[in-house]
């Protein structure tokens, strides 16, 4: 009876630690973390955001029909955090809409903390950067974010966290 018991509750606690938690001034949204495409990129997402790290930092580039990045504490594309630089993890799954991936320099092994999240398809990114994670819920207040580069009113992340079920 406690090992059915463990097989109903394990998975369930597994697979709270894979999503977050990104608070906009629209909504919540929930992403749903790919560990199984990119585990590296994962941890340090998730190590950032235990850290507060993301809390309050810019959607600095916002591209209407392409793409939403944020991540940099400098606020306009050139920062990262004080971790070293991570090897790149590109992968096979598609860059469609709601898609999460990294972004880096036009070193593949330069992503650190930034990351875009995608308005619309984009297949010539597909196996050129990290897919990380998907929205699972809220992109309608990914599109709300404010458009330009850099916006003129730029959007923040107000709150970013690891589901903690």
């Amino acid at each position: 009876m406690l090992f059915a018991a463990f097989l109903l509750t394990a998975p369930l606690s597994a697979q709270a630690e894979e999503k977050i938690y990104l608070d906009t001034a629209y909504g919540r949204v929930v992403i749903k973390l790919r560990p199984d495409l990119a585990p590296n990129h994962v941890e340090r997402i998730k190590t950032l955001t235990k850290q507060g790290f993301y809390n309050g930092l810019k959607f600095h580039r916002v591209i209407d029909g392409f793409m939403a990045q944020t991540g940099d504490p400098r606020g306009n594309g050139t920062g990262g955090s004080d971790l070293p630089d991570l090897k790149a993890e590109f992968n096979a799954h598609p860059f469609e809409r709601g898609v999460l991936g990294m972004a880096r320099s036009k070193n593949p092994d330069s992503a650190n903390s930034q990351f875009f999240i995608m308005f619309a398809d984009a297949s010539w990114l597909n196996g050129q950067y990290t897919v990380w994670g998907e929205v699972e819920k809220g992109m309608e207040f990914i599109d709300q974010i404010n458009k330009g580069e850099p916006p003129a009113n730029p959007d923040v992340i107000v709150k970013m966290q690891v589901v903690d079920e």
